[in-house]
């Protein structure tokens, strides 16, 4: 079953930090700020990366913690990388999100480890439009709903 494992936020850069609950609407996690403009659009209100893929990153060398590379959300028992644009996650609590882009790593992540983000390149995450708003909540569940493509 796939889970919420994290919820994080920050007012601009990483780390993220965990809270228990959070609202978010069309524009992102209430509290969360994005200090790029590039990352501050609708189709990139929420990041989303899988535990799964940190804790293979952290058996790789690193010390990464649920919100350290930026994601709002993190999951577990979901395999973020294997989705695709279009499909909608939908969170027990009732948000729903769409998948826009596999996201890419940048210079964000530089303090983390000199070789992260040729590490991490094909498994760090996605970014989502909100579809529809609400509350996330750490232990939510989520349907997932594949695209027609």
């Amino acid at each position: 079953m796939a889970l919420v494992q994290s919820i994080n936020v920050s007012t601009g850069g990483i780390p993220k930090l965990p809270l228990p609950s959070c609202a978010t609407t069309a524009i992102g996690l209430q509290g969360d700020g994005r200090e790029h403009s590039k990352h501050a659009t609708l189709d990139r209100a929420v990041s989303l990366f899988d535990i799964e893929i940190m804790r293979q990153l952290n058996t790789e060398g690193y010390n990464l913690v649920p919100g350290a590379i930026g994601e709002n959300i993190t999951v577990e028992g979901l395999a973020v990388q294997e989705l695709e644009d279009g499909d909608c996650l939908h969170f027990s609590g009732g948000v729903v999100i769409e998948l826009t882009e596999a996201r890419k790593p940048c210079f964000v992540l530089d303090p983390l480890g000199v070789t992260l983000k040729k590490d991490i390149v094909g498994r760090c995450g996605y970014l989502a439009k909100v579809r529809t708003e609400g509350t996330f909540t750490i232990g939510d569940t989520i349907v997932v709903t594949k695209a027609i493509h």
